[in-house]
């Protein structure tokens, strides 16, 4: 409501009833701010971790446990690398695929562990505003491309054991280079549009993430403003990039065993199968840690347990991957001795 200039001069009383009117706008203005929940609207420059809150007394056992598991992440999955490459029996489509998940499995618990490990010894566990988005970009990345990766390496397992004479045309070097490079392309573009709708959110105090990473769900709980776009944009990436991989693998795999069962010898059907163990093993640790992280109710479930649950998602899953290759994989573990055996021989030599 307005007073005009004229009523002011000419009004007896005037300035009184101008200065009624502005106190009951400001009145009407906080009542409808507090209403809609934004009192608390602040310009949020980092977050506060809570997770492992509860347990400070723990946080060097935590801290040596992260560490270990960090280190053996990077280990194992530098030598699967590492013998992939020196070794031409393993220059083959599978090993071509599984190199690219251990270089995705130490850029995706990179993106994590660091940040955790330097907060065990803070008092306040913070990461700033910025940092949160790129751990977001990064994450949401490797989550992605490596969904598509396993799809990518299940196609290529159906076509060894049920198309096996066109294998060396189906799976070309041509072949194998788009099909990864299209794995990061969708992890890339899926995680561009969520950080970016992420960015665009008005986010409200307090500042505290209850846990260990910055995440979407966890922001969008955080926003006092409309979240209906990211909501949807959500759904319908869990459909295309979480569900259809998860659907494809497990179809491809149908008809893998279905091949396999009618092999008629035994020995041939251990041998049919035990090529594609280990991907499958892998492939159940991560879409079924994937699915329980994120698609279980969120109600009935204590912090701790929303915190191990990430855990196993997060940090143990590329721990296992080039653990589960190397014990289930022959040819693997050959050349992995055939590496600890030279450096053995060339410390010998120095020493």
């Amino acid at each position: 409501m307005e007073c005009g200039f004229q009523e002011v001069l000419n009004t007896p009383g005037s300035h009184t009833n101008c200065s009624a009117y502005g106190e009951l706008f400001i009145e009407a203005s906080h009542d409808a701010t507090t209403l809609f929940g934004m009192s608390n609207q602040t310009h949020i420059t980092e977050f506060i971790f809570l997770g492992f809150s509860n347990h400070s007394s723990l946080r060097g056992f935590f801290f040596l446990i992260f560490l270990a598991i960090y280190l053996t992440t990077l280990l194992g999955n530098t030598l699967i690398m590492l013998a992939t490459r020196i070794s031409p029996a393993l220059h083959t489509p599978m090993y071509y695929f599984l190199s690219n998940l251990s270089f995705l499995d130490i850029c995706y618990t990179s993106t994590t562990i660091p940040v955790m490990l330097v907060n065990f010894f803070r008092e306040k566990k913070t990461i700033s505003y910025e940092g949160c988005l790129s751990q977001i970009f990064f994450f949401v990345t490797c989550a992605g491309t490596e969904g598509v990766l396993l799809a990518a390496m299940a196609y290529d397992r159906y076509v060894a054991i049920c198309r096996p004479l066109q294998y060396p045309v189906l799976m070309s070097v041509k072949v194998c280079v788009c099909l990864v490079t299209g794995s990061w392309l969708c992890g890339l573009v899926n995680s561009v549009t969520h950080t970016t709708l992420t960015a665009t959110l008005t986010l409200c105090g307090p500042n505290q993430i209850s846990h260990f990473l910055c995440d979407i769900p966890l922001l969008l709980k955080l926003s006092c403003s409309d979240t209906s776009v990211n909501e949807s944009v959500l759904h319908v990436a869990s459909a295309t990039i979480g569900l259809s991989p998860c659907l494809f693998t497990a179809g491809s795999y149908v008809l893998i065993i279905s091949a396999i069962l009618r092999i008629p010898s035994a020995q041939g059907r251990k041998k049919a199968f035990s090529t594609c163990a280990s991907h499958l093993t892998v492939v159940v640790v991560f879409f079924g840690t994937a699915n329980f992280n994120y698609d279980r109710p969120r109600e009935g479930y204590s912090l701790d347990m929303d915190i191990l649950v990430s855990v196993l998602f997060c940090v143990v899953t590329p721990m296992l991957n080039p653990i589960i290759y190397s014990l289930r994989n022959k040819e693997v573990k050959g050349v992995l001795r055939k590496l600890i055996k030279k450096h053995d021989f060339s410390s010998e030599i120095n020493n």
